[in-house]
């Protein structure tokens, strides 16, 4: 039996010949087994793959099977399924406008959606990204309305004044006609609180027939919110600027970036430092978003920037754009906004008709002189609002109406605020000075008086900061060096103390502009000369004696003028400040200008 199995089982001639020449008997039999057995396992192998493959063929006749019945269901039911789904993407980026390179990432992103598995978490995010490729408005532009009259026409229509501003869109405007292709500029609209600048970005889309966007940065901290965080993240989301742009698909709006100078930042990054590729127009053709991962053209977005301080402003982005400078309106553009603008919107927003207001201007000028101190109006258009709800209230009383007078105005509105009056000059030493502040120019006094008592002491009182207390020193070195020529007795200074003091002491005050005024003031009061009535002064001092030119000048013209001054010193290089001011509202001013201190104290000074 050995023999014949071994004769007949699967082995190769070599092996049967090496068993025949095995004497032993028991010897082959072990040999046979041994083979025999190796041969068993194989043949066990071999049928366990055999059933494996068979078992995995069935499951994916099986979940073939079932996917195809769903389909179905979801056809019957007009349900999507994720291929109805990519084909629908394919269909909507046939008509998109996007370069070939756009183009071609879009394929490839779109073949690698089609491979992953719906179920897994990276789906979603590509789902997300291919969608917005498809939502940004790649090189789709709105047409611009060139018709120069119809815009300066809806400029004046929807703000009063601010002519710089106007004057820079139109330019913009009429450029851009003549090239067909600009590379739009940066503007930054600077000026107080209240005056328009917001609303400004609203209308001079409406001139261009652009699209607007506005875009709140007071308080943004974190840098990924201007360039979108990396796909990595979970919920990651492209920046607001591209988000902005896909919310208006256009890629010429008007784009308002409001309150740039309250921009935060901490340890999530520095946003300002990223608004310098944002705001820069060499470099915001490429403007490259974490999210998108690619370029996104920005040059042909009109962006304008509101603030209301520049020193807050990082200094490079600063010089990224064109500051315009949009400063306080007078009581007569006052007047003229409230009558245009403030009384219709209130009168329709009280649910008033127009007969039942009506403010003359001298009620309007009344409101504005004794109950506002600012640059813009919105405390005004507060104002008026108040005077629209008291009359409010007696139209659903079905009262008679009230007739609006300055004592009716007075009873709404209250008590009037203190007004900075001027306040005559019967003592020496009292000096009017001109302050530029947050909320428009103001007028403010100086004092000096001087006390006996030996080694000479100079004393600063009002809240003043570093430089109004240096400002008051050095005028002081001043007189000491120059006491000869201003007839004061050298024992004065050591027999004299010196008490200079800037009324509302709760007023934190700073700045160089008061040096001239903290000079006259002091040799006012050494030499016992009277200050000149109705006179007013601005300017930084030195050491030498010369007088240096300072900012806020129209604000500081503007708060002289309802203060009731006739005559304003100056130094010779703000004349330039002063012509580009319209002549209207230097109506009843006499300006001085100066280069040395002497001559301050020659003009300022009664003999």
């Amino acid at each position: 039996m050995v023999n014949f199995i071994s004769s007949n089982m699967n082995a190769s001639s070599a092996e049967k010949q090496q068993m025949l020449e095995v004497p032993s008997l028991k010897d082959r039999a072990t040999m046979v087994l041994t083979h025999l057995t190796k041969d068993l396992q194989m043949l066990e192998l071999k049928n366990q793959i055999q059933d494996k493959v068979k078992v995995d063929l069935d499951k994916q006749q099986r979940d073939y099977f079932l996917h195809q019945q769903i389909k179905t269901i979801q056809e019957e039911l007009g349900e999507k399924s994720h291929e109805q789904d990519f084909e629908e993407l394919r269909e909507k980026a046939k008509t998109k406008k996007w370069s070939k390179e756009i183009g071609d990432i879009f394929d490839k992103q779109m073949s690698k959606l089609s491979r992953m598995n719906p179920n897994s978490p990276e789906f979603g995010i590509q789902t997300n990204y291919l969608e917005l490729l498809l939502d940004l408005p790649w090189n789709e532009f709105t047409i611009d309305n060139f018709d120069l009259k119809h815009a300066e026409a809806t400029l004046n229509e929807d703000h009063f004044g601010l002519e710089k501003v106007k004057e820079r869109i139109l330019e913009h405007l009429a450029v851009l006609k003549l090239k067909g292709d600009l590379k739009a500029p940066i503007l930054c609209l600077y000026g107080p609180p209240g005056v328009g600048k917001t609303s400004l970005g609203k209308s001079i889309a409406k001139a261009l027939n652009r699209k607007y966007i506005r875009m709140s940065l007071g308080g943004l901290k974190d840098e990924s919110e201007i360039r979108g965080h990396r796909k990595t993240y979970i919920g990651a989301m492209p920046g607001r600027i591209l988000q902005n742009l896909k919310k208006v698909q256009s890629s010429n709006p008007v784009f308002i970036l409001d309150e740039i100078d309250k921009v935060g930042s901490d340890y999530h990054g520095d946003p300002s430092s990223a608004l310098l590729e944002v705001l820069d127009p060499e470099q915001n053709s490429t403007f490259y978003d974490n999210f998108l991962e690619n370029d996104f053209d920005l040059s042909k977005v009109l962006f304008i920037a509101t603030c209301n301080n520049l020193a807050t402003i990082q200094p490079a982005l600063r010089d990224r754009m064109e500051i315009i400078d949009v400063s306080g309106y007078t009581v007569e553009e006052k007047i003229e906004i409230a009558k245009q603008h403030l009384l219709p919107k209130q009168i329709e927003e009280n649910g008033l008709k127009k007969s039942q207001l009506k403010l003359t201007d001298k009620q309007l000028e009344f409101v504005i002189e004794n109950y506002t101190a600012e640059s813009g109006v919105r405390n005004l258009e507060k104002r008026i609002s108040k005077i629209a709800r008291y009359v409010a209230v007696h139209v659903v009383k079905e009262e008679t109406l009230p007739k609006i007078s300055e004592e009716v105005i007075a009873k709404i509105l209250g008590p009037s605020h203190e007004k900075a009056k001027y306040q005559g000059n019967d003592v020496a030493g009292v000096v009017t000075g001109l302050a530029w502040t947050q909320v428009g120019g103001d007028i403010l006094f100086i004092e000096t008086s001087l006390s006996k008592g030996k080694g000479a002491k100079l004393t600063l009182t009002g809240n003043l900061g570093d430089v109004m207390k240096e400002s008051a020193t050095l005028a002081l070195e001043f007189i000491k060096a120059h006491n000869e020529e201003l007839n004061i007795d050298s024992e004065t200074f050591e027999n004299y103390n010196i008490h200079v003091h800037v009324p509302e002491g709760a007023t934190p005050k700073d700045g160089p502009s008061a040096g001239i005024a903290m000079l006259t003031s002091i040799t006012s009061a050494l030499t016992k000369r009277k200050v000149k009535k109705h006179l007013a002064m601005t300017g930084e001092i030195t050491l030498r004696g010369k007088v240096l030119p300072v900012g806020g000048i129209k604000e500081k013209i503007l708060a002289a003028k309802r203060a009731g001054i006739k005559e304003i010193i100056l130094c010779a290089d703000n004349k330039k400040d002063v012509d580009d001011i319209k002549a209207d509202y230097l109506k009843g001013l006499t300006f001085k200008y100066v280069n040395q201190m002497t001559e301050v104290l020659q003009l300022a000074l009664l003999k």
